[in-house]
């Protein structure tokens, strides 16, 4: 701050006044104007003000300045803004290799290429070497129910983004269901962001809910898409949450148009049901049973109808969580002939088979339903050859009372798996004995959901002027999954007690160390919508 010297000067009266001020009164009660010289020069009342205000925003910005210097970031573990991440595995788009990821402000200024043994040539803040630990870019998670507000009893925006930080990702993409009400409005969207603050420990965006009370309202569509909404989804079955019906062809048709416009997708629940005759209920404590009720026909007639729509409107419509991998040729043709297309699938189909699920444990109920080990291996093939995008947790957690887990009964148990935590690792854990590497890791749960969710320009990948979102991965860590480790607001999930290859070592959200494998968290959930 430059040092000004001010000399006070009275013009009339001869009265004593403190301070500097434009007007004081003299001994008769009269008003004396003042004059301010600045080194000889003459300055009027405005002039002084504006100094005075010049010296208070110097002040202001000098000690916030100092106060992030030398106040502890509680948003983040590691105290330094500024750092050099080094590995001898870091996954870039063009291969893993040993590479060092500078980072600023949150955001990777250099990525610099290493010889095996080599060191960077310069450090960027405080260095980090994380030796043969990958380094990633964060994982996005864009299936995800956190339930808030209406059904936090089933999780909530504080322990749902916890267990994704513990799980290496650093964006996660709220549906518009199941909390209540569900998110069908642009009102009920700007209150689900606003309760977000504060509460959120990765990075958030939110579709929004298409149903048949809104799709024929284009105003409601497009004020939620004004609002943020990243984009929307749809069922083409009875969701099991009452404030969200199913969409008709029609509604489907009725938005496209839209969300072409936006550059958006529509997400949807792909199983559409039909009058034919489904085989005589057997015992409902049998996962036969559950999975004869949804059969195969029902997904590949929803993924037609959604080939049907692509077509007609030009629009983008992503088949959520795909179990029946009979639907693949289907999906493959439309793709091939340019349609804009894309389609997911779940950790749970990848790993588990129909055959494996014993009587009575409805931890495995989900819609669609896992299917059999063969169609489990197709999926695999599916993935590998690009026919699937990504890989997506589904999470879709509830209290243990409905699970049914009393009775064992598939008809009556809530049907969804939670499974957000340990998504991207389980992934990992099962595709290294498909002869997957890293970089297909990177591109199921990181560029290609990034590329969904239209946030590929800032995260995704890990390229200069992208946010320093970023996963330390264990890759050859073999642990068992334990109820004391879980952070998501229920301890129960099908991957309990199993053994797992992968664990988090760190992860960074913009350049924030949120978590730690020592289960630390920050002090603050500092997320942003």
């Amino acid at each position: 701050l430059k040092t000004l010297h001010l000399a006070v000067v009275f013009r009339g009266s001869t009265s004593t006044c403190s301070g500097v001020r434009t007007w004081c009164g003299d001994r008769a009660g009269s008003r004396t104007q003042h004059d301010v010289r600045l080194d000889g020069m003459r300055i009027d009342r405005t002039t002084v003000l504006q100094l005075l205000a010049l010296n208070v925003v110097a002040v202001a910005l000098l000690w916030s300045r100092l106060d992030a210097w030398f106040r502890p970031n509680r948003c983040s573990l590691q105290s330094t803004r500024a750092f050099t991440l080094v590995s001898d595995a870091v996954v870039l788009p063009t291969g893993t290799r040993r590479a060092a990821v500078h980072v600023e402000d949150g955001i990777i200024t250099r990525v610099e290429r290493l010889s095996s043994g080599d060191v960077p040539r310069t450090v960027t803040g405080e260095l980090v070497d994380v030796g043969v630990h990958a380094v990633l870019s964060g994982f996005v998670d864009v299936h995800v129910h956190m339930n808030e507000p209406g059904r936090e009893a089933w999780e909530g925006m504080w322990t749902a983004t916890r267990a994704a930080a513990a799980g290496g990702i650093t964006l996660v993409v709220d549906m518009p269901l199941n909390s209540h009400p569900a998110t069908t409005t642009r009102r009920l969207l700007q209150d689900k962001m606003r309760r977000a603050d504060g509460k959120i420990y990765v990075d958030v965006g939110f579709w929004a809910g298409l149903v048949p009370n809104n799709a024929h309202n284009a105003s409601e569509l497009i004020g939620m898409l004004d609002e943020g909404a990243l984009g929307l989804k749809a069922f083409l079955s009875p969701s099991g949450i009452g404030d969200f019906e199913a969409s008709a062809a029609k509604d489907v048709y009725q938005a496209l148009p839209i969300l072409r416009r936006y550059g958006r997708p529509l997400l949807v629940h792909a199983e559409l049901p039909d009058e034919v005759d489904l085989p005589t209920p057997g015992s409902s404590r049998s996962h036969s049973t559950w999975l004869a009720s949804r059969p195969r026909r029902w997904e590949q007639e929803a993924v037609r109808l959604l080939i049907r729509a692509a077509r007609d409107t030009g629009g983008h419509v992503h088949v959520c969580h795909l179990s029946d991998a009979d639907a693949l040729a289907t999906l493959h043709e439309a793709r091939a002939a340019g349609l804009d297309v894309t389609v997911e699938t779940c950790p749970h189909y990848l790993t588990f088979g129909a055959e494996d699920v014993e009587d009575g444990n409805t931890l495995y109920k989900c819609a669609p339903p896992i299917r059999e080990r063969e169609n489990r291996d197709r999926l695999w093939r599916g993935l590998h050859d690009g026919d699937i995008d990504l890989v997506a947790s589904d999470h879709s957690p509830c209290p243990p009372s409905w699970k049914a887990l009393d009775t064992g009964d598939f008809m009556q148990a809530w049907g969804g798996i939670s499974g957000l935590q340990h998504g991207p690792t389980w992934t990992w854990s099962v595709a290294r004995t498909h002869g997957a590497d890293l970089s297909d890791l990177s591109r199921w749960w990181s560029m290609r959901p990034a590329q969904l969710a239209g946030v590929s320009d800032r995260t995704g990948t890990l390229e200069v002027g992208k946010q320093a979102d970023v996963v330390v991965l264990d890759a050859h860590h073999v642990h068992t999954i334990r109820s004391e480790s879980l952070h998501h607001r229920h301890k129960i999930t099908p991957y309990l007690g199993r053994s797992i290859h992968g664990l988090v070592r760190a992860t960074y959200v913009r350049g924030q160390l949120v978590y730690r494998h020592d289960a630390q968290f920050a002090a603050l959930a500092c997320g942003r919508v």
